[in-house]
């Protein structure tokens, strides 16, 4: 019979207020070792304050967090252990590395901090700069390195002490989208061959689908969604989800004595919930083709072509309507043109309303 190993992470009801401004309410959280979790949302919902709850620079009001299976927080025990003692490694926005130190000198930090003998100080340093590929560049400074390399340098410090979680906040948001892009797939690979336990704090959509095993879209200090990239992407809970990560065109319905219909036209709908006469409809982009070879169709124009390097990105306004539907599409397009839609039924997901 198999063991069920301990979490990296253990979150449990926690709470948080600023005053009388709630912004966390009853978190739950549980992350596997080996896996990322990451905390996905606009600014404000509450995503860096559960960060900074973790590592220990706030204290919750309510609520239990344990690291690796050991208590740091919990209020109602008279609990709170300080940073230092709870063996995080953290990667920051800047990397805050010290631009007069070597780069040895930058990660063997959290060991001296820990007073390790310099032997095994230096076999530790280099054994962490080996992991993350920069060995060969212990002596130079910071400022002689790419962004790329800064960033390395800033998770072998983050890892010398072997810590059971990592917590990156916003690591990627300093830099340009181009280079963001980029680096987001490299950071991608190294955590994944480092088989790091990771929170990873972000506002962009890419980096937390790419990055993490499991990702929590927050909204007003609680927690949406929590699932995986594919569930978020293909199986939104709510229709805050689904709008956060524009996933597609969400229209509202109304059913009729007849049919459902998009609210304020006389564009039928498949057949929809059974319950309830108001509904939102999500019509994902990738279910859409510029084309009327599917079973369903909605007749468009054309308000706006932009060049991708992966196609055309088309914006569409369904006729009768305001609402915009986006796609990406290698078919010639021309603004002003009205083209025909075309849509499965089975990919239209449905989201309650109240009547």
């Amino acid at each position: 019979m198999s063991v069920k190993s301990t979490p990296a992470l253990s979150i449990r009801s926690v709470s948080m207020s600023y005053g009388a401004e709630k912004v966390l309410d009853g978190i739950d959280v549980d992350l596997a070792a080996g896996e990322v979790l990451g905390l996905l949302g606009p600014s404000g919902c509450g995503k860096t304050t559960l960060l900074r709850l973790v590592s220990g620079l706030l204290l919750p009001l309510e609520g239990e967090i344990d690291i690796a299976g050991r208590t740091v927080a919990a209020p109602a025990k008279g609990l709170a252990l300080p940073p230092e003692q709870r063996g995080l490694g953290m990667v920051f926005q800047d990397y805050a590395l010290w631009p007069h130190l070597s780069v040895a000198r930058n990660v063997s930090f959290p060991l001296e901090m820990q007073k390790v003998s310099g032997s095994e100080k230096k076999e530790r340093v280099m054994r962490a700069l080996d992991r993350v590929g920069l060995a060969s560049m212990a002596e130079r400074r910071p400022s002689d390195l790419s962004g790329g390399q800064q960033q390395r340098v800033a998770i072998a410090r983050a890892i010398v002490a072997e810590p059971p979680l990592v917590l990156f906040d916003e690591p990627l948001s300093n830099l340009d989208r181009e280079l963001r892009e980029t680096m987001v797939e490299e950071l991608s690979d190294l955590v994944a061959e480092l088989n790091l336990s990771a929170v990873y704090v972000t506002h962009d959509h890419a980096e937390a689908l790419t990055l993490a095993n499991h990702v929590a879209v927050m909204r007003g200090g609680h927690i949406e969604q929590l699932a995986t990239p594919d569930d978020l992407v293909n199986r939104p809970s709510t229709v805050e989800v689904a709008d956060f990560l524009r996933l597609g065109c969400l229209m509202p319905a109304l059913r009729s004595e007849a049919s459902w219909c998009i609210e304020g036209t006389d564009l039928a709908l498949p057949e929809g919930p059974a319950e309830g006469s108001r509904a939102r409809i999500l019509l994902p982009e990738r279910a859409v083709r510029l084309d009327d070879s599917g079973p369903a169709r909605l007749k468009t124009e054309i308000v706006r072509v932009q060049t991708r390097s992966t196609g055309k990105a088309i914006t569409l306004r369904v006729l009768g309507t305001e609402f915009l539907i986006r796609l990406v599409s290698n078919k010639p397009a021309r603004q002003g043109e009205r083209v025909d839609l075309s849509y499965s039924p089975n990919d239209l997901q449905w989201f309650h309303a109240v009547d």
